[in-house]
């Protein structure tokens, strides 16, 4: 049964998806390890890898970041939404900040 999500997903996520596949694909190859292996290692179906390897959107996060893990790429991840790297976000915290601070009246009258 095809999966709904797949046709609304914005075209980058696709584009991106298919990207890490195919990335996902390119280093399983470069250190020349089967794809029976790979599953194997990754404790999943070879039909799941060549969905992994595709790009396939129905594929949970858990396994993509599985793959990764086999194939060593996995110290990325913990970067993925990292608030460093969240640049509206770090935007948008910038414009609410307080242009004064002002202590609290028992702390202010309290000073010599």
């Amino acid at each position: 049964m095809q999966s709904k999500a797949f046709p609304s997903l914005p075209f980058p996520v696709k584009r991106a998806l298919k990207k890490m596949g195919q990335d996902i694909a390119d280093a399983r190859r470069r250190r020349r390890i089967p794809t029976t292996l790979m599953a194997e290692r990754a404790m999943i179906s070879r039909a799941t890898l060549a969905r992994v390897e595709k790009g396939a959107p129905q594929v949970s996060l858990g396994i993509y970041a599985t793959v990764l893990f086999v194939l060593g790429l996995d110290k990325r991840l913990v970067d993925l939404a990292d608030a460093r790297h969240d640049d509206i976000g770090l935007e948008l915290e910038e414009e609410r900040l307080p242009r004064k601070i002002y202590l609290p009246r028992r702390k202010r009258d309290a000073r010599p």
